[in-house]
């Protein structure tokens, strides 16, 4: 389970450096930090760390009249040392020590005391008296230095020697006087450094000092000479010189030298030593600065990445977004409890509220705007463990208005997640029911479902889809399970109102009422929400939990703050500001107090008053009388210390954004406005500024900037963004911003880095940092109206995978699926396939993120030619990933359903009907008489409710055709919805409406017929007119012509009646022979043919071509088996194709012929309920009683192809045009795209499972062998089958030669040799008794193994035999020079010549017991063979002159598998076992052995014959915790590199594998036991020998044609074997 980090306060996003300097000495140097050095380490810290790295520099600007003074640079530091998450001080210090500079504020006394002595030594105070003015305000009063004052020269000389007069007449002491004497450097670094913790100063600030020998010319001093950085060591005090001034010494030599001493202050040393002659040369400047730049680069380095490592979140806290969001919850809270300056009463409220007994009822904390309910309420939950002393509560706020809870399933999977965490049951998620738990006595018997455990609930919160209804069973479960008297749990919940209307109905409904023991619920809801408070009121108005009736909800109303309080606010925000109000302006203090009397509003006006002087002109106006006006001129104020502009940009950014703007971010935004010359010490002073009213707080792991309170953003939009336009441009910069700028023309590209796949699994600080940047991103893209960027954006594979990598699967799912209006329809589809695959395979990817790239890949691959845009998403995949690609993508067993779509069905309702409409509407009836109605792909399922007389109408049935939908009610009433128009249309008839039968549309045409009645009514609904038709029996079917103008009526008895539609007449009838009755009418007006479906199967064909005469029988045509009523009929226009469902079977007719082509039988214990056509009538869909799946078969081989998972049972199938819905009992709706089944099922396959692959060395094709009389050819390019070689029996052995030219195979005991390029079957030989067969490496000869005949060595060209071998050599190898035969034989190892047959090559063994049990030959080392004993020793054998050499021992306790072993080509790697989850291999360079563990039992492992390469696949052994994902018991294919060990990639496969085959040092080969191939490509790692075949990026990505287009072409072998071996 998640831990937070100990702290409530979480991380700096921000490594803020202040640089000190002396600014007329370091002009060089800091311009080539701020050119060379910063901008890498700010890379660095971005895209690294997800950081933002600051460099403020006070003197920056080239003006000095904009340079900040002292008070402000100390508020610089200070803000630096406290928000920095690693370094925070960086000084430069030359061989100048700078001229002191007046200071800011001079006490009255010792200005008077410096003005006496000037004026006693015949001086002229004026011009100081002019600079500086008395003010009363400050505290203790002072002398003010004014802000324009003009060059200080002059000034600061007359005011060193006042200061020198007043030391010389000891009426100040040497210290004092130093604080008026010292430069910008001392007194910057002085106040950085001086009593400062010794943690500050630790690995947290740097100092580098450069002393300059000679550095004016004339000057001559002996000194070390270069510019070489030497880090001081601590050692004693040295003594003070006088060379460089006693100040500069005593700053480096004291009091630097004591902090090296006391705190290892880092400091470095530099002494450059110069020409007399010249003094200190620009040319040596820039070496000095050079070689700082460097010091500075890699001191920085280290410090930044050693603080922020150590700082870091820990790797399970970031791997989810719950966890994350509780924790920034959690510091929120404590962030705003110190906003708490005014005690309010109503905290005594609710500690009694809290510490009274349950009474199953919340309480409600209302309020005003700005009244203080977020500030009481986190003050409130703070001090809860104080309030309860004798139990140990557990509390949990929540502040909805934060970005990322968009809907109350989110807010709910939080609260749920919270509470498991804080509880702390996760880490052993028993399985534990209400039955179980030790304090059940006292519990409520619970509602909801009672299966669920901690497991289930912590899986089922983190799912995408989660839906309302799950999401509150789960909370009311945790709710009932975990509180207990010891640990009571206490839910605070602020600003739900804020989310709107429909938010709260929701929230309210989903929480328990009464609340649940030992639950306390408060909620802050705005005073104004009066229909909010009264359906809380409402909610919980009935029976508490001690059976006695309870009034409601409990509401607190919120008052203004007391005024004595508020002033006494004032003054203590005034005194630690160093500010006062003088009496006369007291008066205008009290009197805006008694106006209003907010806490808010006392900040806003501690702002103002500390702007006072004692000289300036305060009015009545001068206070504004309420927050807004407040604001206002707040923001008036900023504009005339800086810019308009720059205030205006500044506060509309932070307003605007959505998750809110970190300090680096909004500097980066200011710096890209144009005519705005900003720098990082203007935003930072600008931040100062409005320090109090910009709050800190995490946002998705990076420390961001947010408003306080909402009403600065109301003020802001008013002021600055009152117009569209306004808003819109704003809104497009920032998305400039955050889209870095790349063309959105093809992709954004967040980061255009290569990544590994074969990273590592938990998000870094980075990707959060990207993910907030993507989710900003979409946000200004969506308001700025950019959506055609937007969709591109959201389509990006580099969006996703940040997303993704980030814990953020939920919010990604959301977007996906969100309807983004008719600009983005066309991309709907796509939009939603991603987001079924990302959902369906959610466990994995929150588990295993690095997954996404081959698990995305491999789920597109087979539908990327049905969705072209996603062809640039598999590209993007590609080109930005490495690892295991999939190259030919094996055949889906099944497919993705698009959605799912579920109502609250609490009452546990069964469907009794339903029905869709063409263009993808389908509403379901339940058995309450309930309508609910799903219209479109991105909308969910929503109640159908009519009323009649203040009553809700039931309804009794639902048909479809085309467009429209037919309601029946229980009232007589029938209802028309059609997909066109909004509304609902009344029927008007006079039958019975509840025995509605069906209806059929044409245009606004409707005919309708009913349950054994004779009559057909014709409903015209754009003139809302109603005529009929009398039919001779009861109406079974009726369809329209092509143009509406005629109908056709079927009827019980056989009959079809025709009627002229205009004219209200019959024109003809016709029966059949055996007067069935009709369920069916297909009409083929180009032919002039009516088929009419009788209701056992048969067809009857009448020939309708005369205009004037009767239907004319053409054919009678019946099954001829067992009869039994059709349950439903299908027919597919594309392939001319009718389907007849009955329960035992389904018969396919052919409607060109008219003849019945194919018949499936129903399983023994099995029956069908319904059967329909795919999209183009190649597959048929069914269901099945008793099975909980969709089958899909191929009409064409009778397959079944495809299994659609429903997860509950299935009742109705439904076809749209582009869907396959599929209908719960329980009303559950699942759809499926048309053409994703299309493209699935025609996916080639073998007719079984996959026994041999073998690839030509050219690359282009490949060959499989099932077991069947075929062998299939392959072209690599299109992943698709070429042609086929037929045999006369099972293939048993496929062999390929070198030179791709002869495929030569065994088929029963005969051996076919085939030409590959133009299929010629030109030998066949007979009588073989072979039971393997062999090719030469020269692909001269072919070698039958027999193990009771003879073994032979014959021509390939034309099956004449060279010779025979007598014994029978198992596991038999061909030497790589084509000269030997060699296999074992009684335990030796035998090599047998392939000219003469006879054995001329023994392996000589060291013992005659120790029997050879493997041995491999080594292709490129022909002349030695590798040879493995019984005893685990192994040798290689070198045949030319049979010398034998023992290289390896196994060790007794290792257990060798020789079934296993494999050798590479050049003998560097030995596989030799896979047993125990484990595959040991035997580094032969080494001589060692190497083992590493594989995911579960390992079913198949290969060695790549260069080297570089082992492939396995292995089966896990036990499931995820707490996961039923199919994904996480698959088998999974792995690639591991053998020179370290490391995993290249991994693939989860989709089904049961049967062979492995690794091709070059590139692609690795999959065989499949339902006969499909999957093809995966190595990718972007450095191989060792050869080039491969070609690059993956450039490689066909999809299936150029579908295969049904296709059809193989089938190569026949000769009649007869032309060649016999007797």
């Amino acid at each position: 389970m998640d831990q937070l980090p100990s702290s409530s306060r979480l991380r700096s996003s921000c490594v803020k450096l202040y640089l000190c300097s002396n600014p007329a000495d370091t002009v060089v140097e800091r311009r080539a930090l701020r050119e060379v050095v910063f901008p890498k380490l700010e890379e660095h810290c971005r895209h690294t760390l997800g950081v933002d790295l600051r460099v403020i520099d006070p003197h920056e600007s080239s003006h000095p009249s904009q340079w900040p003074d002292e008070n402000t640079r100390k508020a610089l530091i200070k803000e630096c040392r406290e928000s920095s998450t690693g370094p925070f001080f960086l000084a430069l210090i030359g061989h100048d020590y700078g001229r002191p500079s007046l200071p800011a504020l001079v006490e009255v006394s010792h200005f008077h005391m410096l003005l006496q002595q000037l004026q006693q030594a015949g001086l002229s105070t004026r011009e100081l008296e002019r600079v500086y003015r008395r003010d009363e305000n400050t505290c203790p009063p002072s002398f003010c230095l004014r802000t324009a004052c003009g060059p200080q020269e002059d000034l600061m000389t007359l005011f060193e020697t006042a200061v020198s007069l007043c030391v010389h007449k000891q009426l100040l002491t040497e210290e004092e006087a130093v604080t008026f004497n010292r430069s910008v450097l001392d007194g910057d670094l002085r106040f950085a450094l001086e009593n400062c913790p010794r943690n500050d100063i630790l690995r947290r600030c740097l100092v580098y000092v450069h002393k300059v020998v000679n550095p004016k010319v004339g000057q001559e001093t002996r000194s070390q000479s270069g510019s070489k950085l030497h880090k001081v060591e601590a050692s004693y005090p040295a003594t003070s010189s006088s060379s460089e001034g006693d100040l500069l010494s005593d700053l480096i030599d004291n009091f630097l030298r004591g902090l090296v001493d006391s705190c290892q202050l880092e400091a470095f040393t530099s002494t450059t030593e110069c020409d007399p002659r010249y003094g200190y040369t620009t040319a040596r400047r820039r070496g000095y600065a050079e070689v700082l730049c460097h010091q500075v680069h890699s001191d920085l380095m280290r410090l930044i990445d050693s603080s922020v490592t150590n700082v870091k979140m820990g790797s399970c806290y970031l791997s989810h977004a719950l966890a994350r969001e509780g924790a920034e919850q959690e510091e929120h809270c404590a962030e705003l409890s110190r906003f708490y300056d005014v005690i309010r009463p109503e905290a005594d409220q609710i500690r009694a509220y809290v510490q009274q007994s349950d009474n199953g009822c919340p309480l409600v904390l209302t309020g005003g705007p700005c009244a203080g309910k977020s500030v009481l309420l986190a003050h409130c939950a703070q001090q809860m463990k104080c309030w309860l002393p004798d139990v140990d509560p557990v509390v949990i706020t929540f502040f909805t208005h934060f970005p990322h809870l968009p809907s109350v399933v989110r807010l709910l999977s939080s609260l749920c997640y919270e509470i498991i965490r804080i509880y702390d049951h996760a880490s052993s998620a028993e399985d534990v029911s209400f039955s179980e738990h030790k304090d059940n006595e006292s519990r409520i018997t619970p509602t909801w479902n009672s299966d669920l455990n901690l497991k289930t609930v912590l899986r089922a919160i983190k799912k995408p889809d989660m839906g309302l209804n799950e999401v509150t069973q789960c909370l009311c479960f945790l709710l009932s399970l975990l509180p207990s008297p010891k640990q009571p749990l206490v839910l605070i919940l602020d600003g739900v109102d804020q989310m709107g209307h429909h938010f709260v109905v929701e929230l309210i409904e989903s929480l328990p009422s009464p609340l649940l023991p030992r639950v306390k619920l408060i909620l802050g809801i705005s005073s104004n929400q009066t229909g909010i408070i009264q359906l809380i009121k409402q909610h919980y108005r009935q029976c508490s939990a001690h059976g006695c009736v309870s009034e409601g909800a409990k509401c607190v109303p919120l008052a203004s703050a007391d005024r004595k309080q508020c002033y006494q606010m004032l003054m203590s925000q005034l005194s630690s500001s160093g500010r006062r109000v003088t009496s006369g302006q007291l008066v205008l203090v009290n009197k805006a107090l008694t106006s209003c009397c907010l806490p808010l509003y006392v900040r806003l006006l501690h702002r103002h008053t500390s702007l006072w002087c004692s000289d300036s002109d305060v009015l009545e106006s001068c206070l504004p009388d309420c927050i807004h006006s407040s604001i206002a001129a707040l923001l008036n104020h900023l504009e005339h210390k800086y810019s308009s502009r720059l205030v205006a940009r500044a506060v509309s950014y932070l307003t605007l954004c959505s998750t809110g703007l970190t300090e680096g971010e909004l500097a980066a935004l200011l710096s890209r406005v144009e005519s705005c010359q900003v720098t990082q010490v203007d935003v930072e002073r600008l931040l100062l500024d409005l320090s109090g009213f910009l709050i800190k707080r995490t946002a998705m792991g990076c420390q961001v900037l947010f408003w306080v309170s909402r009403h600065f953003g109301l003020v802001v939009a008013k002021t600055y963004l009152c117009t569209g336009e306004a808003r819109g441009g704003i809104h497009s910069e920032m998305a400039d911003y955050f889209s870095r700028g790349l063309d959105f023309a093809s992709t954004i590209a967040l980061n255009t880095e290569r990544e590994d796949r074969n990273t590592e699994e938990q998000p870094s600080l980075g990707d959060l940092a990207d993910a907030r940047g993507a989710l900003e991103l979409m946000h200004h893209l969506q308001e700025s109206n950019r959506l055609e960027i937007r969709i591109k954006v959201l389509l990006s594979w580099r969006f996703h995978r940040v997303l993704v990598q980030a814990g953020h699967l939920r919010d990604l799912v959301a977007m996906l699926r969100r309807d983004e209006g008719k600009e983005s329809r066309n991309f709907l589809r796509e939009r939603t396939l991603l987001a079924s695959i990302f959902t369906s395979s959610s466990c994995l990817l929150e588990s295993a993120p690095v997954e996404l790239p081959a698990l995305m890949e491999a789920s597109l691959l087979p539908y990327v030619e049905l969705f072209p845009v996603l062809k640039d998403y598999v590209r993007e995949i590609r080109m930005r990933s490495r690892g295991l690609a999939a190259v030919v993508s094996p055949a889906p067993d099944t497919v993705v359903c698009l959605w799912r779509l579920e109502f609250d069905n609490v009452a546990k309702l069964s469907v009794i009907a339903a029905a869709g409409t063409h263009g993808g509407t389908v509403a379901e009836l339940m058995s309450d008489g309930s309508a609910w109605i799903r219209r479109d792909v991105g909308r969910g399922i929503v109640r159908l409710s009519l009323s009649q007389e203040k009553s809700e109408i039931k309804f009794a049935g639902v048909k479809s055709s085309h467009g429209f939908l037919l309601f029946s009610t229980l009232c007589n009433k029938l209802f028309l919805y059609d997909d066109a128009a909004p509304d609902m249309l009344e029927v008007k008839s006079a039958h019975t409406l509840n025995l509605l039968e069906g209806f059929v549309a044409c245009e606004k045409q409707l005919c309708m017929w009913w349950k054994r009645e004779h009559v057909v009514d014709v409903f015209d609904a754009s003139s809302v007119t109603l005529s009929n038709f009398h039919c001779q029996s009861c109406v079974t079917c009726v369809v329209f012509s092509s143009g509406g103008s005629h109908v056709y009526c079927g009827q019980e008895e056989g009959t079809v009646s025709i009627f002229d539609i205009h004219r209200h007449s019959l024109l003809f009838s016709c029966s059949n022979s055996n007067q069935t009755a009709i369920v069916s009418i297909i009409l083929s007006e180009n032919n002039h043919e009516m088929a009419c479906i009788g209701k056992t199967g048969g067809v009857t064909l009448w020939d309708v071509t005369a205009d004037k005469q009767s239907p004319r029988l053409v054919k009678e045509s019946s099954i001829g088996i067992e009869r039994n009523d059709i349950l439903n009929t299908d027919y597919s226009y594309e392939c001319s194709s009718l389907l007849l469902c009955h329960n035992k079977y389904i018969t396919v007719w052919d409607t060109c012929e008219w003849e019945m082509c194919d018949q499936f039988l129903a399983p023994h214990d099995g029956a069908f309920i319904q059967a329909v056509f795919s999209q183009d009538g190649h597959l048929f869909l069914a269901l099945l009683d008793a099975c909980p799946r969709v089958l899909v078969w191929m009409v064409s081989t009778g397959l079944c192809v495809l299994s659609l998972d429903t997860h509950e049972p299935p009742r109705i199938l439904l076809k749209t045009t582009s869907e396959i819905v599929c209908v719960a009992d329980d009303g559950r709706l699942t759809g499926w795209d048309s053409g994703m089944i299309y493209f699935a099922g025609a996916a080639p396959k073998m007719g079984c499972g996959v026994e041999e692959v073998v690839m030509e060395q050219t690359g282009c094709w490949f060959y499989t062998a099932d077991g069947s009389e075929m062998v299939w050819r392959w072209k690599f390019e299109t992943g698709l089958p070429h042609s086929n070689f037929l045999h006369d029996s099972p293939v048993k052995k496929v062999r390929l030669s070198q030179d791709d030219v002869t495929l030569v195979t065994l088929s029963g005991e005969e051996i076919y040799v085939w030409r590959t390029k133009t299929g010629q079957n030109i030998v066949r030989i007979c009588g073989s008794a072979a039971t393997d067969v062999l090719i030469t490496p020269n692909s001269n000869f072919g070698v039958s193994i027999s193990e009771q005949g003879l073994s032979r060595v014959w021509k390939l060209a034309h099956g004449s035999v060279v010779c025979a071998i007598h014994l029978y050599l198992c596991d038999a190898q061909l030497s790589p020079e084509s000269t030997f035969l060699i296999g074992r034989h009684g335990g030796n190892l035998l090599a047998a010549s392939l000219w003469s047959g006879m054995i001329s090559k023994r392996f000589s063994r060291e013992k005659s017991s120790e029997d050879v049990v493997a041995f491999h030959t080594l292709s490129q080392h022909p002349d030695f063979v590798v040879v493995m004993v019984a005893s685990g020793v192994i040798y290689t054998w070198k045949m030319s002159d049979e010398t034998v050499c023992r290289h390896f021992q196994l060790p007794e306790t290792f257990y060798c598998q020789p079934q296993h072993f494999q050798m590479t080509s050049d003998g560097s790697f030995a596989l030799l076992s896979t047993d125990n989850a484990a595959i040991t291999l035997l580094d032969v360079s080494q001589v060692r052995l190497c083992s590493f563990k594989a995911e579960g039992s390992v079913m198949k492992a290969c060695l790549d014959e260069a080297g570089c390469y082992i492939a396995y696949i292995s089966h896990p052994t036990r499931q995820e915790k707490g996961c039923a994902c199919t994904l996480h018991t698959q088998p999974i294919l792995t690639i591991v590199q053998l020179s370290d060990g490391k995993k290249v990639g991994r693939v989860f496969l989709c089904k049961d594998p049967l062979t492995l085959l690794i091709y070059g040092q590139q692609y690795v080969f999959v065989g499949f036991r339902d006969g499909s191939v999957g093809v995966y490509s190595i990718s972007g790692h450095t191989v060792r020998g050869a080039d491969g075949i070609g690059d993956t990026e450039n490689l066909s990505c999809h299936l150029k044609e579908c295969y049904f287009d296709t059809v193989p072409m089938t190569w026949f072998p000769l009649a007869t074997p032309n060649i016999t071996w007797s």
